[in-house]
């Protein structure tokens, strides 16, 4: 019998790419344990484990094998990835803090008394990507440009209630071929800690601010935003439809919502997120009849913020005044949710803005991809899912965004290859300039 070996392909690709982990030649029946360890940001280091049987073949493969027993359960390629937690309690950095770093997993297959080890790396930005700070015409984010000659179209995007600047995001989407500007509204230099009374002018000024300045291909930039950014998308595809080329919802929001979480103290949750003019949007939660916090403040730890939500909802004179008007979006939607999203309805707020469009004939191509028992926290595959637990940034509330870990790996999956095709056949019929 030759000797076992660890076979893993590719060693080496960006973060999105699935894996094959696999071990031939051993005894046929042997038990093995795979164990997966990562480092990731600022010195976190992630863990997974499980148990093998090989074939009558000497084969275990991840792809065709489920685990007898571990850290998830089922047959998944990547399953030793998502199903990774923090070695110490609390620690939830997934990506490096310097997103042009690759991450390192490395795979170690012990049985009998031998021991084989692996590795492969992951990356979020393509050799050659370019990572450009801006903090110009009082704009603050992160630029990533890609390797290729372009133009290139663009993309930009926005975070949502924790704030910050999203450059994992705008990395990989560099990394396709997207000109990326990851911009900050709050809780970054120069800005605001609270996502109140947020200026939605600002927006402008950045679609404004890389069309001049690096002049997309087919003058295409969309927006993509995820939860409060998610809100925030479809309401600046509805206000600038002329500016915006696609739209990206990551579980996002049907209605204007207040400050919420993100709010300013001074403010208060139930004053405004938006303002328009120096006005603030009508909010759901202003003069609603239904809404109380008493279901996320009283409820059990970790608490569910979609509790809340679904009260205010029971108010329809209140939802309707809060609505956004999608209807006047002159592109592209992809909306992205989950059935059990602990943060707010998204599935729900996607059904309403899926049915609204179809019910007034919307032109432009609408997805709406859906998974069950899927939580709020849609990222992009093969990372850790397993930290639905968490505190607000922010409020420092102690919270879940809902799902099961196997059922976000799936999201991030399905939601990112839907993405992908979806902003390719946008790309392919932008016919340019519509301002």
């Amino acid at each position: 019998m030759p000797c076992a070996k660890l076979i893993i392909t590719p060693e080496d690709a960006l973060i999105d790419v699935p894996r094959s982990i696999r071990i031939e030649s051993l005894v046929p029946e042997t038990v093995v344990i795979i164990t997966a360890t990562t480092l990731r940001g600022d010195g976190v280091v992630w863990q997974s484990s499980a148990r093998f049987q090989a074939d009558p073949d000497g084969v275990v493969d991840l792809s065709r094998h489920a685990p007898l027993d571990g850290s998830y359960s089922g047959v998944s390629a990547m399953g030793l990835v998502w199903s990774q937690i923090p070695v110490v309690d609390g620690e939830r950095e997934v990506f490096p803090l310097d997103v042009l770093s690759p991450l390192e997993t490395r795979i170690r297959v012990a049985y009998d008394d031998r021991v084989l080890q692996g590795s492969f790396i992951q990356r979020l930005a393509a050799e050659g990507v370019k990572r450009v700070e801006i903090r110009e015409e009082g704009l603050v984010g992160t630029l990533f440009i890609p390797a290729s000659p372009g133009p290139h179209p663009g993309i930009m995007i926005m975070n949502g209630s924790g704030g910050g600047i999203n450059e994992p995001r705008a990395a990989l989407y560099a990394s396709q071929g997207y000109l990326a500007f990851a911009l900050a509204y709050f809780k970054a230099p120069g800005l605001s800690n609270y996502i109140s009374n947020t200026p939605l002018e600002y927006f402008k000024k950045g679609l404004d601010w890389l069309r001049k300045t690096h002049q997309p291909y087919k003058d295409f930039v969309a927006i993509n935003g995820q939860s409060r950014g998610g809100e925030l998308v479809l309401l600046l595809g509805s206000l600038y439809p002329n500016d915006v080329s696609a739209v990206v919802a990551y579980v996002p929001a049907a209605l204007v919502h207040s400050g919420q979480n993100a709010a300013d103290p001074a403010v208060g949750r139930n004053g405004p997120a938006w303002l328009l003019n120096g006005k603030p949007l009508t909010h759901v939660w202003e003069n609603n009849k239904t809404a109380t916090w008493a279901p996320f403040d009283e409820g059990p730890s970790p608490h569910r913020h979609e509790k809340a939500i679904l009260t205010a909802l029971q108010d329809k004179e209140a939802v309707e005044r809060a609505r956004i008007p999608v209807e006047n979006i002159k592109a592209p939607v992809i909306l992205l949710s989950g059935t059990d999203d602990g943060s707010w309805p998204s599935s729900l707020y996607s059904k309403m803005v899926h049915d609204k469009l179809k019910a007034v004939g919307f032109p432009y191509d609408v997805r709406w991809v859906d998974t069950q028992d899927a939580g709020h926290s849609i990222v992009f595959p093969y990372i850790p899912t397993t930290q639905v637990v968490y505190a607000h940034p922010v409020s420092g509330k102690v919270s879940t965004g809902g799902g099961r870990p196997d059922a976000n790996a799936l999201s991030d999956e399905r939601t990112w290859t839907e993405i992908k095709d979806f902003l390719a056949q946008a790309v392919s019929q932008h016919t340019g300039p519509a301002r």
